[in-house]
């Protein structure tokens, strides 16, 4: 989550949505507000201790936190944004991902279809950073009550022109995205895919599939 009390915004970051390269384009932003340098000092402490003083938001913290800890008008008068991605296609992100960066959580995982069997089960035990891209994207946009609270929902698909939009909605001159963990490692999602496996995920994830518009096509 990024929070701006000069530019009167907050992004809504969902893992592997493009939020990294939304992030490092708003950030320096950050260092003209008059309280970055208490957020910074919070930060760090929060950094030091463990988190264990509760005074930041988490990167990925869904904007119900937010709509709770900040004061009611301020969190009424900020243009609340956040970018979402195909389901299908999250879901081959991800694995990719996992298989780079944390092999060691899928030994006996050889292939995609094995890897989203093993990632929806039910009765899987919980693993951070591998429930972090099942949960619904939709849930991190909502409150309790299952109203939507965000202005803007960007798209993973046509990112560079929704951020063009953010920035003429938070009132800045469009800036370049840069290319954050740009992916080189794999085919079109399509591919990855049989009948069983688009269906397991088409299921898991109706909810955002509904409320985005999205299909496996």
């Amino acid at each position: 989550m990024l929070l701006s009390n000069r530019y009167n915004f907050l992004f809504v970051h969902i893992a592997k949505t493009g939020g990294t390269s939304v992030r490092a384009a708003l950030e320096p932003l950050r260092w003209r507000d008059p309280l970055y340098l208490p957020q910074f000092i919070c930060s760090r402490l929060s950094h030091l201790t463990g988190h264990r003083i509760g005074s930041k938001f988490p990167r990925h913290a869904r904007i119900v936190a937010a709509q709770e800890m900040l004061p009611q008008e301020l969190f009424e008068r900020l243009f609340k944004f956040a970018f979402v991605r195909n389901p299908w296609d999250l879901q081959v992100s991800s694995y990719h991902h996992i298989r780079r960066e944390r092999p060691h959580l899928m030994e006996g995982i050889t292939d995609f279809p094995t890897f989203i069997r093993w990632k929806l089960d039910p009765e899987r035990p919980y693993q951070y950073h591998i429930d972090t891209s099942i949960q619904l994207q939709s849930d991190y946009l909502i409150d309790l009550h299952g109203n939507l609270l965000v202005d803007f929902i960007g798209k993973y698909e046509q990112l560079e022109e929704d951020f063009r939009e953010v920035c003429r909605r938070i009132g800045i001159p469009p800036r370049k995205l840069p290319h954050k963990r740009k992916a080189t490692d794999r085919r079109d999602y399509r591919a990855y895919y049989n009948e069983e496996t688009a269906t397991l995920v088409a299921d898991h994830f109706q909810a955002d599939i509904t409320m985005f518009g999205y299909t496996f096509d």
